[in-house]
């Protein structure tokens, strides 16, 4: 099988979780660090899906790679390889697929409730799950591309995740591990203290019970990840 490629675009926002989910499934995969400045592929010939993590910078902010990213988005979709995206990676899928990505009402992060949309396409990608407690970290959020369906939402963020045929993107963060959440915790310290939402946790929050909150999304996620995997040519 040609390789998953994971695109990265800040060190810390790494493929987490999925990349223990694709090497327990002997999955062979390639991460591309666009933050240590590596070349984008031109094309997906060499690849069986395309993956994109987050990252603290916008959409629409005026990057040369984001073009190049949206690119390949598009170039995927229209070959039917499968595509995913994590927090930004969901919002460049939307806008790759002709949706906006704006500011959201609130900014959202740390732990939260989603809803499971109730309608066939959800079904496909979460069977009889109905909602989870999931990790968020993101202050802009995405419409719906036109031919898609959102298949989840949460009380702070209307649009939490979309599908469309094989391709599934988020905007929360299902591939947390303990590591990558102490980690943005550290890095984000200022603004969690700086924010007073009920939509934002302090760190406190956050961290507690952390274990057995990351082992209950990893769970969800192996579901979603087991999902995708099944259209990887």
């Amino acid at each position: 099988m040609k390789p998953v490629a994971i695109f990265r675009h800040i060190p810390i926002e790494g493929p987490g979780y999925f990349a223990t989910f694709l090497d327990n499934n002997h999955i062979p995969w390639r991460l591309i660090k666009i933050d240590a400045g590596e070349k984008l592929p031109n094309a997906i010939d060499e690849f069986s899906g395309l993956v994109f993590m987050g990252g603290t910078m916008s959409v629409n902010d005026d990057l040369p790679w984001i073009e190049q990213e949206l690119t390949l988005i598009r170039q995927a979709v229209a070959a039917d390889v499968p595509v995913l995206g994590h927090c930004l990676g969901g919002q460049l899928m939307a806008k790759a697929l002709g949706g906006v990505v704006t500011a959201n009402p609130v900014k959202e992060m740390g732990w939260g409730e989603v809803t499971v949309s109730d309608n066939p396409v959800a079904r496909e990608w979460f069977g009889d799950l109905t909602g989870f407690n999931s990790f968020h970290w993101h202050g802009e959020a995405f419409s719906i591309p036109q031919g898609a369906t959102c298949i989840m939402s949460s009380p702070y963020c209307e649009n939490q995740a979309f599908a469309v045929g094989v391709h599934l993107g988020m905007q929360c963060h299902v591939e947390m591990t303990e590591r990558l959440v102490i980690d943005w915790c550290s890095v984000g310290a200022e603004e969690l203290a700086s924010l007073n939402e009920p939509s934002v946790q302090s760190l406190e929050e956050i961290e507690k019970n952390l274990p057995e909150r990351v082992a209950a999304l990893n769970v969800v996620a192996k579901k979603l990840y087991q999902k995708w995997i099944e259209y990887l040519k």
